[in-house]
């Protein structure tokens, strides 16, 4: 160690001198102490709720696999979580339903307490969406996060076990699913 370091770290551990410049964001505790035993739970995972935007949107589904409260298409209750989900099937009639919805947030007409985390797009089919129903959905992608969910058969046939799709990561991430 040269003799500046050597220097910085006698300065920090008497708490006198300047050690190096560091930026915190948001406010500092001092850390806790590990409880004795067992090793500490972790932090509660977010919860969210799942709110369908029109009927057969994969709500119940949605909520079965990656946990959270399943809404149906009605507004959270009062103890239901105030994180929002919002959920579309990807054919026209459901992808017509998002902006709308987006838009209640956005002026302040949702419910209030209602935090509109994302919108969550179903298959409504096998295979890649008709240019038409693609271009629905690069309107709705700069305004809101979107996460999209593969046409999955297994759930068709109700099937919910097993981990959810690949392409599914980043949803299973924010919801704190299995993976």
């Amino acid at each position: 160690m040269d003799d500046r370091a050597a220097e910085q770290e006698r300065d920090m551990r008497a708490g006198t001198g300047q050690g190096p410049e560091i930026w915190l964001r948001g406010p500092v505790t001092a850390p806790e102490a590990d409880p004795p035993g067992p090793a500490r739970a972790r932090a509660a995972a977010r919860r969210f709720s799942w709110v369908g935007l029109h009927g057969g949107a994969g709500v119940s589904t949605l909520a079965a696999v990656y946990g959270g409260h399943d809404c149906g298409r009605s507004w959270p209750g009062p103890d239901a979580p105030r994180s929002v989900l919002l959920v579309a099937r990807t054919h026209a009639a459901g992808l017509d339903a998002v902006l709308p919805a987006v838009d209640l947030f956005r002026r302040g007409e949702a419910p209030h307490g209602l935090d509109l985390v994302a919108v969550v797009l179903v298959a409504d089919a096998p295979g890649r969406l008709p240019r038409p129903l693609a271009h629905r959905v690069r309107l709705i992608e700069p305004l809101i996060d979107v996460y999209r969910v593969p046409w999955v058969p297994d759930w068709r046939l109700g099937d919910l076990g097993g981990r959810p799709p690949r392409e599914t990561e980043p949803l299973a991430r924010l919801t704190g699913a299995p993976r």
